[in-house]
C-alpha cells in the first residue's frame, strides 16, 4: 500500500453513521465536493506553477451497510434489500446527479433492515480526469503542453478495475470482503458519464428516466415538433427541450442554437422537473452503436428504454407501415456474446408489452382483432450484417423461418439484451419499412412517402407508452424477471 505521507490529501474525516437517508446523502455530497475541489485546485496550480512537490490524491466517498440477520424483509420490491447477512459497500460519484436515486435506495435499506448506513471515504482514488470534467473553472491543456506526465502526479482512470463484473454476475465480493451494494462502482459510472457527453453532445444531467432509441433522423424531427407542442401546453408537465450541444428551449417558439459538433449519437431530452420526461437517442445503424449507447446510459438507472425504429418485414402478409411488437428475440448480433451468453433467454416484460399494445390502440383507434390488421407480435431477429440479403439465402432464411421471426433489424435484440443484463426494463415496437424477401425494397420515392405518413404516428405511440409506464408504481415496472439469485440491493 502506498505511503500516504507522500501525498497531498484533503482532510480525511471519520466515517459517520446515519439512520435517515437525507442526511446520509448530504454527507456523500459534501465528501465528494471536498475531494473534487481538492483535485481541481491542485490541478489548476499544476497548470499555473508546474509540477507539484508531491503526488495529489482524493478518494471517492462510499456507502457501507452491515446486516446481521436472516430476518424476512418486504420482498414485494425487487430491490431495496440484501439477500443474506454480511457487509455491503459501494463507492459513489456525482451524488448531486443521483440525489433522488440515492435517497430512495438508502431509505429502503434502512427501512427494510432496520440498520443504519455508514458514510465515509473509500480506498478508491478519484481519477483527475473525472474530478475536473465539466468544471468551468478548470481549463484542460492540450497533449504535450505540460512539462510532466499527469499520471506521475495524479490518479488516472484504471481500466483494469473499470468493468461490468458486478452486473455480469462474476464479482461476488470486493478485496476487503464486502459484497457489492450497487450494480456499478463509482469509477465505472464516471467512465460512462464521460462517454455519454462525448457520444451524445448533451450532459448527463439532462437525461430523463424514460429513453427511446431510434435509428433514423426523421424521428428526431418529429420529436422536436412534439416537444414544442408539449411546451405550449402547461398541463403536459414538460418544462424544457434540450438538443445536442445542450441547447435548451422552454417555450414552443424558442430558438435552438446549432451544435458546434455533430455527435455520433444525437440525443434530445423532453424534460420534466421530476426527471420523468423522455429522452430520444438516435443510435444510427448497427448493434455496436446500440451496445455502446446502452452500456453508458445504464449507469443513470433509467426506469425503461424502448426501441422504436424501422425493420424488414419477413412475412408476405405484412404491409409497409405495419407495426411489430417484439415478444422474443433472435440474437445474431454477437456484440454481447462475451457478456451475456447466447443461451440466456431474453423474456418479454408484461408491463412493457401491455403499455406498448395499448399505446398502439390509443393512437390508431383500433381494438382487439382489428388491431391485427396493422400490428404483429412475434420474434424479432437482430443481425450484424446490413447486407444479409446478398448472402446465400438458404441458410439465413431457413433460420429466420425456424425461429418464427416476423421482422429483422440491427439493434433491437442488442438493446433488449443489454436491458436484461443491466436490469433496465426494455421493449421493442418496430415499423416495417421494407420487405426484402418479397421484392419490396426501400426505394427513395417510396421511402419518402412512407416516412411522411408513418414516423409521426410511430413516435407518438412510443411517447404514449412511456407516459403509461411513468404513471405506474416503480415496483411494477422493475420486474423480478430481471433479478438474479443474489442481486445488489440498489436498483
Amino acid at each position: 500500500m502506498d505511503d500516504l505521507s507522500n501525498y497531498l490529501l484533503p482532510d480525511h474525516p471519520e466515517a459517520e453513521v446515519f439512520t435517515s437517508a437525507e442526511p446520509a446523502v448530504e454527507r456523500l455530497e459534501r465528501l465528494y465536493q471536498e475531494a473534487t475541489a481538492h483535485l481541481s485546485a491542485h490541478f489548476n496550480a499544476a497548470l499555473r506553477d508546474g509540477r507539484p512537490a508531491a503526488r495529489v490524491r482524493a478518494y471517492y466517498p462510499e456507502i457501507r451497510l452491515t446486516v446481521n440477520s436472516f430476518d424476512k424483509v418486504d420482498s414485494r420490491l425487487s430491490f431495496g434489500h440484501v439477500s443474506q447477512p454480511g457487509t455491503y459497500a459501494t463507492t459513489v460519484t456525482r451524488p448531486d446527479l443521483f440525489h433522488k436515486y440515492l435517497i430512495q435506495q438508502i431509505g429502503l435499506l434502512i427501512q427494510n433492515h432496520g440498520v443504519p448506513v455508514t458514510i465515509g471515504l473509500s480506498s478508491t482514488p478519484i481519477p483527475v480526469h473525472f474530478a475536473v470534467a465539466g468544471n468551468p473553472n478548470v481549463s484542460i491543456p492540450q497533449e504535450g503542453v505540460l512539462d510532466f506526465s499527469l499520471r506521475d502526479i495524479f490518479d488516472v482512470p484504471d481500466l483494469a478495475t473499470t468493468n461490468d463484473d458486478i452486473v455480469n454476475g462474476t464479482l461476488s465480493q470486493f478485496p476487503d470482503g464486502a459484497m457489492p451494494l450497487a450494480p456499478f462502482t463509482a469509477q465505472r459510472v464516471d467512465y460512462s458519464l464521460a462517454r455519454l457527453s462525448h457520444y451524445t453532445a448533451t450532459d448527463a444531467d439532462h437525461f430523463q428516466n424514460h429513453v427511446l432509441f431510434t435509428n433514423y433522423q426523421f424521428y428526431v424531427d418529429e420529436f422536436e415538433a412534439y416537444a414544442r407542442a408539449a411546451l405550449a401546453d402547461p398541463a403536459s408537465g414538460y418544462t424544457a427541450f434540450v438538443a445536442t450541444g445542450n441547447a435548451i428551449i422552454t417555450t414552443p417558439d424558442g430558438v435552438l442554437a446549432p451544435s458546434t459538433k455533430t455527435p455520433q449519437m444525437p440525443t434530445y431530452h423532453l424534460k420534466r422537473h421530476d426527471g420523468q420526461g423522455i429522452t430520444l437517442v438516435n443510435i444510427g445503424v448497427g448493434p455496436s452503436n446500440a451496445k455502446t449507447a446502452t452500456d453508458h446510459i445504464a449507469v443513470l438507472r433509467p426506469h425503461a428504454w424502448l426501441m422504436v425504429g424501422h425493420c424488414a418485414g419477413l412475412r408476405n402478409t405484412q404491409a409497409l407501415g405495419d407495426f411489430v411488437l417484439a415478444h422474443a428475440y433472435l440474437r445474431e448480433d454477437h456484440v454481447l456474446d462475451a457478456d451475456l451468453p447466447i443461451w440466456v433467454p431474453i423474456p418479454a416484460l408484461a408491463e412493457i408489452q401491455i403499455a406498448l399494445e395499448r399505446a398502439v390502440a390509443d393512437v390508431t383507434q383500433l381494438e382487439g382483432f382489428e388491431l391485427k390488421r396493422i400490428m404483429r407480435t412475434g420474434t424479432v431477429a437482430t443481425i450484424d450484417n446490413r447486407n444479409w440479403e446478398l448472402r446465400d439465402q438458404s441458410g439465413p432464411v431457413r433460420r429466420l423461418s425456424q425461429s418464427r421471426a416476423v421482422a429483422l433489424d440491427m439493434e433491437s435484440a442488442t438493446i433488449a439484451a443489454n436491458g436484461f443484463r443491466f436490469r433496465v426494463p426494455y421493449g421493442t415496437l418496430l415499423c416495417v419499412s421494407d420487405k426484402p424477401l418479397h421484392g419490396e425494397l426501400k426505394l427513395p420515392g417510396m421511402a419518402s412517402q412512407f416516412y411522411h405518413t408513418q414516423v409521426s404516428r410511430h413516435l407518438l405511440i412510443g411517447i404514449r407508452a412511456m407516459e403509461r409506464l411513468r404513471d405506474m408504481p416503480l415496483e411494477r415496472i422493475h420486474s423480478r424477471k430481471l433479478r438474479s439469485f443474489e442481486e445488489t440491493a440498489f436498483l
